[in-house]
């Protein structure tokens, strides 16, 4: 018998047949002797839904109101799935996030998992329930409702998993698995049976977009087993995010691609070469809550130099008139210059620490190929290049092919 926490997204509660479908695989484990916490996310349009309902009455809704409404979601996908289990002849019982007690900070709409109270929850596991909990939710401690913002129900499953001390935490999707890169892009794509925790976290903060970064994080952090799985295939063993680095993955010098269309480069042209002023730019974008991604600094000449960073897309125009209303005259810069039209591709693999010419054989490919490269960036398992949006797609499909990720190892 295993204590298995499984999670299920928007698109596999999307429908009532599909909730029913959940019902069926969850009662199946529990025949089988397993205990089940399953955490479920609002059925799929659901929250975009009531967010747009809030914005008809408030142009910017009230943080702490819109969690109230916004939790809304979940609630209806638990409740429902326990009414189909119970249809099943399995005992079942539905919590929302404060219910449970997942205690948060009271930072609405992003706010982060502080404690959990599990007692509850072990009770009836043993006393031989399915536990359903909403995802996305917590309550803060003055009994405020908070959600942990996009993504947040692959968090509140790992939590849970942590706290609980699972066997396994299962993330159900509508894809079977982490694959080498996504398969819209390259149909030959392949599914990884494993995949190392620190691959996936910087796979997920690149732009894959399979797992939430922050989950991926608390996984790490806490130890917690993580298999990716689809909701829609009886059979099939996902993949596996370990800790272990086995053998097998050393053949594998690169393990995927990822790539992330929401990006924009700015350039802060004829700026003052001296110390501190990395931080008199940087310093008032940070204050806008504006999150900085890749930064390059040219060799300063004559005394100035240009420095390039980018932002998220939706963060352009903002940045820009930070620059250039407060920024450039208050140092001197000559002009303020950016583009939103580029896109940002990694490859990733814990088989560059034993490897050589990894980042020279990638730079040529993209040569080969008549693909220019803006900026790069690099870590231990990573190399990141910026290069214009329209050539991301070939890119990808060029890189993939050239490091064999269509080929099993």
């Amino acid at each position: 018998m295993a204590f298995f926490v499984q999670k299920y997204g928007g698109t596999s509660v999307g429908s009532t047949e599909r909730i029913k479908n959940v019902a069926r695989r969850v009662a199946k484990f529990h025949s089988q002797g397993h205990q089940i916490v399953v955490v479920v996310s609002a059925m799929s349009g659901e929250t975009n839904r009531l967010i747009a309902l809030a914005h008809e009455v408030q142009e910017n809704p009230d943080p702490r109101e819109l969690d109230v409404m916004i939790s809304t979601g979940e609630q209806v996908s638990i409740s429902l799935l326990a009414m189909a289990l119970t249809e099943l002849d399995i005992k079942a019982k539905s919590y929302t996030g404060s219910q449970v007690k997942i205690l948060t900070d009271s930072t609405h709409t992003k706010a982060r998992i502080l404690n959990i109270d599990e007692a509850g929850i072990r009770a009836d596991l043993d006393a031989g329930y399915v536990v359903v909990v909403a995802g996305f939710q917590g309550v803060d401690e003055k009994g405020s409702i908070t959600t942990l913002g996009r993504g947040g129900s692959d968090t509140t499953g790992v939590a849970l998993a942590a706290a609980l001390k699972a066997d396994e935490c299962q993330i159900y999707t509508d894809v079977d698995g982490i694959y080498t890169t996504d398969p819209r892009v390259v149909a030959e794509a392949r599914r990884l049976n494993t995949i190392t925790f620190e691959e996936m976290l910087e796979m997920a903060s690149l732009g894959s977009k399979v797992l939430q970064l922050r989950s991926v994080e608390f996984a790490g952090k806490y130890k917690v087993k993580l298999r990716v799985l689809s909701s829609f295939e009886d059979e099939g063993q996902g993949t596996l995010i370990t800790f272990e680095e086995d053998e097998n993955m050393e053949q594998a010098v690169i393990s995927g691609i990822a790539f992330n269309r929401d990006e924009a480069k700015i350039t802060v042209l004829g700026v003052p070469d001296h110390p501190g002023i990395a931080y008199q730019i940087l310093g008032p974008v940070a204050d806008a809550n504006v999150d900085v991604d890749m930064i390059i600094q040219n060799v300063g000449q004559d005394g100035l130099t240009d420095f390039s960073f980018t932002v998220h897309r939706n963060e352009f125009n903002n940045t820009m008139n930070i620059l250039k209303e407060k920024i450039q005259p208050h140092i001197g810069a000559r002009d303020v210059l950016g583009g939103d039209r580029i896109a940002k591709v990694s490859i990733v693999g814990v088989g560059m620490r034993s490897h050589a010419g990894i980042a020279s054989k990638m730079f040529r490919v993209l040569a080969e190929e008549g693909i220019n490269i803006q900026m790069i960036a690099t870590s231990e398992i990573k190399i990141s290049v910026v290069v214009d949006e329209k050539y991301m797609e070939l890119a990808v499909r060029v890189l993939h092919k050239a490091f064999d990720l269509d080929q099993e190892p």
